[in-house]
């Protein structure tokens, strides 16, 4: 009885010692607006390396804007990782993030450096993303439909209930594809687009990686998303073929945000320091996701889209995400375009 008593005295003892380091150095909240596999690894190797519990919550990049927004009086997150950076622009412009210039910047690419100095350094840059045009060959070929290669081959009628997009109003992903057709057309030209391309939406669906899915399944023909999400579905043997479009494309910037006023600033700071490092950009590279990062040290998977080879246009992150261009827009897309019917 004794020896028991002893051992279990011990094992308890033992416990305390491992648990008291990660006890003092506390937790940090984190809302994530990336893929969960990414979340959850990235969750893992930072309470390992620092001791610090991670409490994540992953929601669309708009369903996180809207909650920091209502939280702002009083915050339950520390941090916001991942998502566009139009929202994120639009919560720094509103007071809702912390400015923090981490020691990482300097380790970042030109474009990421310049997205944080846009945002007088209340969000920084992590990845970028093209948007494009993902299709499911089998469907395809089943329905007799022709690959799309263009923005415009959305239109035809043969698509009607055949394309996915998410809802611009809870994903950041749709509206970078929002923004980027009003920047490429023109606001008037652009919104008489959308209007056509609602006729063959079958579904406005809630977060952005979900058309993806559902493409990668069959279930839907097309599916508008992120280039980079629609190869991790292809190199995981979905039959997905993915084009950029030839008139010509939007792209995202990925980032990362303290949010003001939140309960554990210092290791939210840590935790930005470490999405900035190679170590939490090397997570894409091991599962297979392949957007750009933004860590100069970091590795970039062989299979990621080449952004030489895809025409860009000039996409100006700084004006769409601005809260007035932002907020008026998705009003607008609501009134003139969701609205209508199919």
């Amino acid at each position: 009885m004794f020896r028991l008593s002893r051992a279990v005295v011990l094992a308890g003892t033992a416990f305390a010692a491992l648990a008291t380091p990660a006890a003092a150095q506390g937790q940090v909240t984190v809302y994530c607006s990336i893929l969960e596999e990414q979340c959850r690894e990235g969750a893992s190797i930072f309470e390992k390396a620092t001791g610090i519990k991670v409490q994540m919550v992953r929601k669309s990049t708009g369903e996180v804007y809207a909650q920091v927004k209502a939280e702002a009086t009083n915050p339950r997150g520390d941090v916001w990782w991942g998502g566009p950076g139009e929202p994120h622009l639009q919560a720094a412009d509103e007071g809702l993030l912390d400015e923090y210039k981490s020691p990482k910047l300097a380790e970042l690419h030109d474009w990421a450096r310049r997205h944080a100095e846009q945002s007088k350094f209340r969000t920084s840059g992590i990845y970028l993303g093209a948007l494009g045009i993902g299709y499911n060959l089998e469907t395809l070929k089943g329905k007799k439909l022709a690959e799309p290669k263009c923005w415009a081959d959305l239109l035809d009628p043969k698509f009607k209930d055949e394309v996915q997009v998410a809802d611009p109003s809870s994903s950041g992903t749709a509206y970078v594809f929002l923004a980027t057709t009003v920047q490429r057309l023109g606001e008037e030209k652009g919104f008489e687009f959308l209007k056509s391309l609602h006729k063959n939406i079958s579904q406005y669906t809630k977060s952005g990686i979900a058309p993806v899915k559902a493409t990668a399944l069959g279930e839907t023909a097309v599916g508008i998303a992120f280039m980079h999400d629609m190869l991790t579905q292809k190199l995981q043997g979905a039959p997905i073929g993915i084009v950029a479009p030839c008139e010509g494309t939007g792209y995202e910037t990925g980032s990362v945000s303290v949010i003001k006023g939140g309960k554990n600033p210092e290791a939210a700071r840590k935790f930005v320091d470490f999405t900035l490092s190679p170590e939490a950009q090397d997570i894409n590279a091991k599962l297979k996701i392949n957007s750009i990062p933004s860590n100069k040290n970091a590795k970039l998977s062989p299979d990621a889209p080449k952004f030489e080879e895809i025409k860009l246009i000039d996409y100006d992150t700084p004006r769409w995400g601005s809260p007035a261009e932002r907020s008026r827009l998705l009003k607008k897309f609501d009134d003139e375009v969701k609205a209508l019917p199919r």
